[in-house]
């Protein structure tokens, strides 16, 4: 149940993007459903991979190189699916960022901590 909430918090996330950057557009709100779906898979399977091999660079740039790697991965799954939009590069590192904020912030607001387990 919990992992169905999520995805709907990022979806929603995703789907508020376009309507606070004009870079970035969104056909419907069944696109926001796929692409945060396959972006929980490729967050879940490339990340921890491309972190890995840009570890270096990470480190030299004390972590804000993780901002390039997310807005790659944001550009890359624009890339695959139709009906979502993403005009540059730094375009998709701006809504990589916008996007983990108000996930972040709607699953702070929605989830809670202990699910109401003692």
């Amino acid at each position: 149940m919990r992992l169905l909430l999520t995805w709907l918090i990022n979806a929603a996330a995703l789907f508020a993007v376009p309507y606070l950057m004009h870079s970035v557009s969104m056909s419907s709100g069944w696109t926001a459903l796929l692409a945060a779906a396959l972006l929980g898979l490729v967050n879940a399977l490339l990340r921890p991979l491309l972190i890995l091999l840009t570890l270096p660079v990470t480190v030299l740039s004390l972590g804000l190189f993780i901002l390039i790697v997310n807005g790659f991965l944001f550009w890359l799954v624009a890339q695959v699916i139709d009906g979502f939009h993403v005009t540059s590069f730094w375009a998709a590192v701006g809504g990589a960022l916008l996007y983990s904020v108000i996930s972040w912030a709607l699953s702070t607001l929605l989830l809670s901590k202990n699910d109401g387990r003692p």
